[in-house]
């Protein structure tokens, strides 16, 4: 068995491999893919009558961008020099990645939580995707460059120091670390930034199956039925619908017997197509209706498709075939706490698919009003949530012996990230000129959410 010891000289180690200064470059490559291509060639798979809703969501702002161009950011991080120390990625950890949702227990914390593009890889590519959010996002709001650097630092800096912390801790105690939302309270510096959280929580808190019925149903007939909004939400086809039925037996025996159990205690109501994130639009997504002990004792389940991760393309294969499975895998490892209801299956034609709840007191930050002391203070709480699920998968001592006391790798993500937000501005730029030649078509930006995306759930 190797020891602390020998883990923290492998970690030093990699600073051969990388060094930590060598993370602020970025020079995009001499062959580096047209940005626009690179999206065209990941929608070719999906709904095409929706790939209109992610070009103009994409299109809304250079944030909004970023949060649709986990393949271009992948692409181009696959291109330079990395530490070899791998861990479960999130794979599309930017700041809106990050949120509220209730544990089992229904304890309100905060965490990653979205999962689409995990997979094993260098732990770099994560932070380096947070700290260029920070950047994309800082600037989007009109704060200086001095203030987007402050933040990126702050995140940096806060994953750095969480990972020491946690090199420190025995295993359990690792697995068992989580961030309790009202514990961020104290840690927030002024009474603005602390009502503005509670706020929030608040809103999470009400964020249920119970409330979505009120939200997303009407009564037809004496029955509940899912409201139609096209193009958001539409009816399931015929099709759609029996496919959903027979597949749900499937999900249901990738959950634990208890589960399974309670879940029988539910009869399917009703099922409809519904657009979510901003990426991920044109991926097959449904939410379905349960109803239990009666019509007011609803379960909104989303059944999402999974493809090949966007980072997946750039590394070497990982333990999961099913990319359902990989979601699902991913999600358990890296959280604090997961949903209950999570699963997945195969589908009609061997699509992959994985099931969660619609809604179970999730909630996330307000991104686009925040100052520029308000981002950094969430930036740091999203860099400590980061290196606490990397912490679960990865060698945690070897990564915080990498990393070391002084704010050398700090600087230099910084660095990287008020570079690469140029290269996003950029490419931002490509696609809302190939919106106006006509070469991609942009249309219903209906929805609600930062950058008039709606949210991820």
């Amino acid at each position: 068995m190797t020891t602390p010891d020998e883990r923290a000289r492998q970690g030093k180690a990699a600073r051969k491999r990388a060094s930590r200064s060598s993370h602020g470059a970025w020079i995009p490559s001499a062959d580096r893919a047209d940005p626009v291509a690179v999206l065209e060639r990941q929608g070719a798979d999906r709904v095409q009558e929706l790939l209109p809703i992610r070009y103009a969501r994409m299109a809304a702002s250079p944030f909004a961008f970023l949060r649709g161009a986990a393949a271009i950011m992948a692409g181009d991080l696959a291109v330079q020099w990395n530490t070899g120390l791998t861990v479960q990625l999130c794979g599309d950890a930017h700041l809106l990645n990050f949120g509220l949702f209730a544990s089992p227990e229904r304890t309100l914390l905060f965490d990653l939580d979205d999962f689409d593009e995990t997979c094993p890889g260098p732990f770099e590519w994560d932070v380096k995707r947070l700290a260029a959010s920070i950047a994309v996002a800082s600037g989007g709001n009109g704060h200086p460059r001095s203030g987007a650097r402050e933040a990126c630092l702050a995140a940096v800096a806060a994953y750095r120091t969480s990972m020491r912390r946690l090199a420190g801790l025995g295993e359990l105690a690792v697995w068992y670390e989580r961030t309790d939302a009202h514990g961020l309270l104290p840690l927030l510096r002024s009474e603005r930034h602390r009502k503005r959280a509670e706020t929030t929580m608040e809103r999470a808190r009400r964020r249920t199956s119970l409330h979505a019925l009120g939200k997303l149903t009407e009564e037809v007939d004496g029955v509940r039925r899912i409201i139609h909004d096209p193009p958001l939400i539409e009816p399931a086809a015929a099709t759609d619908l029996a496919a959903v039925r027979k597949i749900f037996g499937d999900y249901r025996s990738t959950l634990s017997e208890e589960r399974r159990l309670l879940l029988d205690r539910y009869h399917f109501v009703d099922a409809a197509r519904k657009v979510v994130g901003v990426g991920g639009v044109g991926t097959r997504c449904f939410i379905v209706l349960l109803a239990g002990r009666d019509a007011g004792d609803p379960l909104f389940l989303q059944i999402k498709e999974a493809v090949r991760s966007a980072v997946e393309e750039h590394l070497p294969p990982g333990p999961y075939v099913h990319p359902g499975h990989r979601v699902v895998a991913g999600q358990r490892l890296l959280q604090a706490a997961s949903d209950i209801f999570l699963g997945w299956m195969t589908g009609p034609q061997g699509r992959a698919f994985y099931w969660r709840q619609l809604r179970d007191m999730k909630g996330s930050a307000d991104v686009e009003t925040m100052s520029p002391a308000e981002l950094s203070s969430y930036a740091r709480l999203c860099g400590t949530a980061l290196a606490r699920a990397h912490a679960r998968s990865g060698d945690r001592i070897a990564i915080a012996a990498y990393l070391g006391g002084s704010d050398t790798f700090d600087r230099a993500i910084a660095d990287f990230a008020l570079r690469y937000t140029a290269q996003n501005t950029q490419d931002h730029a490509a696609l809302t000129e190939a919106i106006a030649s006509g070469l991609v078509e942009a249309a219903g930006q209906e929805g609600g959410g930062q950058d008039g995306a709606a949210p991820q759930e």
